[in-house]
C-alpha cells in the first residue's frame, strides 16, 4: 500500500505548478478544468512515482494562519544528499521564496531546511 497522492487547494494554480515543476522536477499533466464545478487542477508526477494535486476552485479560501496548526504541516522532498539542500535552500533564497529553517542536522539526524513554496505551504529538503 502506498499513497496515491496528497492534494492542495491554491490560490494561483499556476504559480504553483511551476513551483513544483522547476525546482522539484516534477512533470506536470494538462490541466483538468470542470466549469460546471469552477475548479482546475494539475497533477504533479515525480520520479519515485508520488503525485500532487494542485486544485483551483475560487469559492475555497486561503487560512489566515500561516504558522504551525493541526492538520497536515508540510511536505517533505528528500534531495539525496546534504549539498543538494544547500544548493536548493540557496536557489530558492535566491528566487524569493522564504527560507523558514535554515540547513542543519536535527535531533533525530536528519540534514534538512525549510521553505515555504508560493503560497506559504512548508516544504522540507531533506538531505
Amino acid at each position: 500500500m502506498n499513497i496515491a497522492h496528497i492534494a492542495i487547494f491554491t490560490q494561483d494554480l499556476e504559480a504553483m505548478k511551476d513551483f513544483y515543476t522547476r525546482y522539484f522536477n516534477g512533470l506536470s499533466n494538462e490541466k483538468y478544468t470542470n466549469p460546471l464545478k469552477q475548479f482546475e487542477s494539475y497533477f504533479i508526477s515525480f520520479e519515485n512515482g508520488a503525485k500532487l494535486e494542485l486544485m483551483h476552485k475560487q469559492s475555497v479560501c486561503k487560512p489566515l494562519d500561516t504558522e504551525e496548526r493541526l492538520g497536515i504541516t508540510h511536505l517533505a522532498f528528500n534531495l539525496g544528499s546534504k549539498e543538494a539542500v544547500i544548493s536548493l535552500t540557496e536557489t530558492l533564497r535566491t528566487d524569493g521564496f522564504k527560507i523558514v529553517g535554515e540547513p542543519r542536522t536535527t535531533g533525530d539526524g536528519y540534514f534538512e531546511s525549510v521553505v515555504l513554496d508560493a503560497e506559504g505551504n512548508r516544504i522540507e529538503l531533506l538531505g
